[in-house]
């Protein structure tokens, strides 16, 4: 029996005999498609009654790779431990997998994710009235729609933002290119620096395709860029311990939350398989920017 005949009995009971909310059941199925779609990803041919503990924990680690956020995994794993209730239930299996599955607050601790409301409120501290207010908005947008590494927000350059195909070019660890979609506020605000701040620098020659300056015209440094972040957390009185990886965890979690497909995600934060580098292919770019438009919560600002 496959996954879809068990997924479709499940949410059968979740409906009928556990009386859940449409939402509460979709939240459910959905987190048992991620199971079954990660092993499919990772060349896992196999039935859900055939899913032992260290396909789950292998899972669980993956998606903490993803950038989910601890309470969003624990979440997750519970529409998964409901599935396989539901399976001893119908004697489909003898012992559930996931009765020894660790919480993931006892894995490595993620940095804090913002919520939507905690970014608005992070950039509306920003002071526009100075040019490097208008920069360092443009700075929080791009960490955020596009899911960039600090090292790769630093080293974007002019050269690589394609404005009229919507991409970012982007290298990566290890020197690998990726092509990741440009949200439309991100858009927006790197082309009002660009075009009205970065402009009326002295640029070094060094930097002349480099996007981000300091008032100096040289390339800022990772450094600063976690002083803007601290400072705008201090300012508007935002607790989280947060850093330029935060926004990158945020772009995923809000993704994944929102729907996204996990190859879609992995393939714009630009991570490698956990089996094996070989296993994901490149996915049209066309399908990574609809990924964006149909599931970031600012692609239609």
């Amino acid at each position: 029996m496959d996954w879809q005949i068990y997924i479709k009995g499940f949410k059968i009971y979740l409906k009928l005999e556990r009386s859940l909310s449409d939402n509460s059941v979709e939240a459910y199925i959905r987190d048992v498609r991620r199971l079954w779609e990660y092993l499919e990803l990772n060349n896992k041919k196999m039935t859900p009654t055939s899913v032992s503990l260290a396909d789950l924990r292998a899972f669980l680690s993956w998606i903490t790779d993803m950038g989910l956020s601890a309470n969003s995994q624990s979440r997750m794993i519970s529409g998964i431990k409901a599935f396989y209730k539901y399976l001893i239930l119908e004697d489909a299996i003898r012992s559930d997998p996931t009765e020894l599955l660790e919480s993931p607050s006892t894995g490595r601790k993620l940095p804090d994710t913002l919520s939507i409301e905690e970014i608005n409120q992070l950039i509306s501290t920003i002071d526009l009235s100075k040019p490097e207010g208008i920069r360092n908005k443009a700075i929080i947008e791009t960490l955020y729609s596009c899911g960039l590494r600090v090292s790769e927000l630093v080293n974007l350059k002019i050269s690589n933002i394609f404005f009229g195909e919507g991409f970012l070019k982007i290298t990566g660890k290890g020197n690998k290119e990726r092509l990741v979609p440009i949200g439309v506020q991100a858009k927006k605000n790197i082309k009002i620096y660009l075009e009205e701040i970065r402009i009326h620098l002295s640029i070094k020659k060094a930097d002349s395709d480099t996007a981000f300056l300091n008032k100096r015209g040289t390339k800022l440094s990772r450094v600063m860029i976690f002083m803007i972040i601290k400072d705008l957390a201090a300012k508007c009185g935002l607790k989280k311990s947060i850093s330029p990886h935060t926004f990158r965890h945020s772009f995923a979690t809000h993704l994944i939350e929102g729907g996204a497909d996990l190859r879609a995600v992995q393939e714009m934060l630009g991570h490698e398989s956990i089996t094996t580098t070989e296993i994901y292919t490149h996915l049209d770019r066309e399908y990574l920017r609809e990924t964006i438009i149909s599931y970031h919560p600012w692609s239609k600002k």
